[in-house]
């Protein structure tokens, strides 16, 4: 990076990673800790907060649920705010975001103000999740991709292996503010470093295109509302099969709205939804469907395989889940590496395969199955699936024009959003079936076992598709299927 402030351009022929590039990569991560690691410890929190704060878990269930659907649909709106404020603005802006609803989280003193603080916090972290990419993708100017989407990836990785961890300790030793708390520091330095080290870019404030009103006021609340009708599905009577229903509904039709909107619209559409002709973003936004649902359903079915079928404490259960994060982590450089070399095709058909062999022995799980054995699947599982997520999440770029990046990024981080909702409540509603009538041990785990036979379906069903990513990218960064 240069005294300006402005991105030095890659060296021609170089397969190293630029240290601006590398030293931008870096700011990004310590900001998205805070996100990554706020959405992991609050997966094992929801009991001791329905407790601490005296109200029901149906309650204490939308501190996760207004997040989630404050974070998705403030996603599509990502690429306009980065025309318009520029991507070191908006990335600053978001963390204060983030800052301030974490604060205020700490801070609440009922379920209800809870939730609505953790509103301000999903859309400070929807801006992140998306910009993160796309500010890493539009510097490396399509060359390194694999290398670069390890790099950025590993807020991802370290989640899952150490929130769940931390989280444990926090409810353990201290009070439940700590899990907001927690995410201060991440935020102060994080904003400090992007100061300092990203790029001005970007128009000033007032003068770039103007918000596609009506896109957002069709896409936004589509999307909110068909991931929150999957959040409702799975439910034990008529009431909350029309609580789903009638969202899904609602959603499929605002979605539809918006699609026959985009293709009048074309590039002035909130997103232009034309970028699906790119064979590399519309294979990897199906594979991130399925990719999602695979990783966010298997994710929920674990630590609960564990804690009702083993007894174990949620400290316990993410204790034991540590192997398949520590595979994840370990996956990412090599997965990287390859994927520049001979492309995202074979990477995503080898880590697809791996995962669906790993996922295979949680079909088979029993009330006393050895521990070793199934910590040993979750190693190779995380291996595989963090292979996948690089394949996926950098094949999704190449061959991109630099401003057809912040929309391509809006849309891979949407279908993965989606696909884990979709995953999540699939996997909820065959194990409610299987368990239905039965609450013995033994029953149990045979429910379980049923949920991940699915999961690992998921799995199978994605390496087909995966033939439709490219080979690789040539030293331009376009698609060599295409050139």
């Amino acid at each position: 990076m240069s005294a300006s402030g402005t991105q030095s351009p890659p060296i021609p022929g170089s397969n190293r990673v630029d240290p601006a590039l590398r030293r931008l990569t870096y700011t990004l991560i310590v900001g998205a800790l805070a996100v990554i690691f706020d959405t992991t410890i609050m997966s094992v929190a929801i009991d001791s907060l329905a407790g601490q704060l005296h109200t029901s878990l149906a309650t204490i269930q939308w501190v996760t649920t207004a997040y989630l659907l404050a974070l998705s649909a403030t996603m599509p709106t990502v690429g306009w705010a980065q025309s318009v404020l520029g991507g070191k603005r908006l990335w600053i802006l978001a963390l204060g975001l983030f800052f301030a609803g974490s604060m205020l989280c700490a801070a609440a003193w009922n379920a209800p103000s809870l939730i609505a603080f953790r509103v301000l916090q999903g859309i400070g972290g929807g801006i992140m999740m998306v910009l993160m990419a796309t500010l890493a993708m539009q510097a490396a100017g399509g060359r390194n991709i694999g290398k670069v989407m390890s790099l950025i990836t590993v807020p991802t990785a370290l989640g899952p292996v150490i929130g769940p961890v931390i989280g444990g300790v926090i409810l353990h030793l201290g009070d439940w503010r700590w899990i907001f708390l927690f995410n201060i520091p991440f935020c102060l330095v994080g904003s400090y470093l992007a100061w300092r080290n990203l790029p001005k870019d970007g128009p000033r404030p007032g003068t770039g295109p103007r918000l596609d009103l009506v896109g957002v006021l069709l896409l936004s609340p589509g999307i909110a509302a068909v991931i929150y009708g999957l959040t409702q599905l799975g439910g034990p009577d008529w009431y909350i099969g029309i609580k789903a229903g009638l969202p899904l509904l609602a959603g499929v039709v605002l979605l539809t709205g918006y699609l026959a909107w985009a293709l009048r619209r074309g590039a002035d559409a909130l997103l232009d939804i034309r970028l699906l002709r790119h064979r590399t973003l519309a294979s990897s936004t199906a594979l991130l469907l399925l990719a999602g649902a695979a990783l966010y359903g298997a994710m929920l079915l674990m630590p609960l395989y564990w804690q009702q079928v083993r007894g174990e404490s949620a400290l316990g259960a993410a204790m034991l889940l540590i192997p398949q994060g520590v595979g994840t982590l370990l996956s990412r450089s090599l997965a990287g590496k390859y994927m520049d070399r001979i492309g995202a095709r074979p990477v995503a058909v080898i880590a697809f395969a791996v995962t669906f062999a790993a996922t295979v022995p949680f079909g088979f799980v029993t009330a006393t199955m050895d521990n070793t054995m199934l910590m040993a699947a979750l190693f190779v599982r995380g291996l595989g699936l963090g292979a996948a997520m690089i394949a996926l999440m950098g094949g999704a770029f190449v061959g991109l024009r630099r401003q057809e990046i912040p929309a391509a990024s809006s849309i891979s981080r949407v279908a993965q959003q989606i696909g884990g909702s979709i995953g999540t409540a699939i996997l909820v509603m065959i194990l409610q079936h299987a368990t239905a009538s039965t609450h013995t041990r033994a029953a149990l785990a045979s429910g379980f076992g049923d949920a991940f036979w699915w999961a690992a379906a998921f799995t199978a069903a994605a390496v087909p598709l995966c033939l439709l990513l490219p080979r690789r990218a040539d030293p331009e960064g376009q698609d060599s299927d295409n050139s």
